[in-house]
């Protein structure tokens, strides 16, 4: 079990890098194609890699379907109104507010599970935030955009925890994936058929990231996701993927051009700190189990 928790978080920290990498090429991305029809190419190329998968193992594609709704429902949400938000905001407030969602972790696990959180989950989250901030310059204004990046956050915690709940009854990861891939193709569709009367605009410049949107940072990483949920605890999950803006900031600083700064290695640390903490156990724990017994 030891082995697998391991290689489950290589994997998250994977998800986290490509996911770093894609800011950049969403934000270039809206030049050629409007918010929603880019995640809706993005998400039913995904849900056809899965598709063939699934059909070539024989299995049915809408067993527990309305898992994948659940899900599906979540990360259009998501995936939406970060786009949507981009079209509006700069790339380093989007990093920071889409990181919140480890701050609404241990907060939408008590309301919706009843999960009480440990005071190391909740001074981890405090790091995470704190390292965020410093490395994406925090919220230099506020506009619409950060509005639905706010709600990006939110639903980003939802599928976590939902996600995980799923995962940890068996459910397979690469149903699960066609199925919630599916749901946010479709649905991102018709939401473009009715803002912006469009269901086909192909760019040669928006195909190029199309595909790689639908390939890494969409198939590989969710079913990682997934996967590596079966073993580790959700909050952990969200910590590992707080290191999203880290590599964003990477990325700029090799790939982007943009000048190295100093508060990105604080910044980073302060997230690296807040992995470490996340898997600090408490003496306690009895306690905590106690209450959340009493609170069935």
């Amino acid at each position: 079990m030891k082995r697998k928790q391991i290689l489950s978080e290589i994997g998250l920290v994977y998800a986290a890098a490509i996911w770093g990498s894609t800011f950049y090429v969403v934000k270039d991305s809206l030049a050629f194609i409007n918010p929603l029809l880019l995640v809706s190419y993005r998400f039913l190329l995904a849900s056809l890699i899965f598709l063939i998968f699934l059909i070539i193992k024989k299995e049915n594609i809408f067993k527990n379907f309305k898992y994948g709704i659940t899900l599906g429902v979540l990360l259009g949400s998501l995936y939406m109104f970060q786009t949507v938000g981009l079209k509006y905001t700069t790339a380093s407030n989007s990093g920071f507010i889409t990181g919140l969602f480890v701050l609404f972790i241990p907060i939408f696990g008590y309301i919706i599970f009843k999960e009480i959180p440990t005071k190391f989950k909740i001074i981890s989250a405090v790091l995470a935030t704190i390292g965020l901030w410093i490395l994406t310059g925090g919220m230099k204004s506020i506009n619409i955009g950060d509005l639905y990046t706010l709600i990006a956050a939110i639903a980003y915690c939802l599928h976590l925890l939902y996600s995980g709940k799923f995962m940890k009854n068996n459910i397979s990861p690469y149903l699960m994936n066609f199925q919630q891939f599916l749901v946010v193709g479709l649905f991102s569709l018709f939401l473009s058929k009715v803002y912006y009367n469009e269901v086909f605009n192909i760019n040669i410049n928006a195909l190029k990231s199309i595909i790689f949107l639908a390939i890494f940072p969409t198939a590989s990483a969710f079913i990682i996701q997934l996967k590596a949920q079966k073993f580790i605890d959700d909050f952990r999950v969200g910590v590992i993927f707080s290191l999203e803006p880290v590599f964003a900031a990477i990325f700029s600083w090799t790939l982007g051009g943009e000048v190295f700064t100093i508060k990105g290695i604080i910044g980073g640390s302060f997230i690296v700190t807040a992995m470490i903490v996340s898997e600090m156990k408490i003496k306690d724990k009895l306690i905590y189990e106690k209450i959340k017994n009493e609170n069935k």
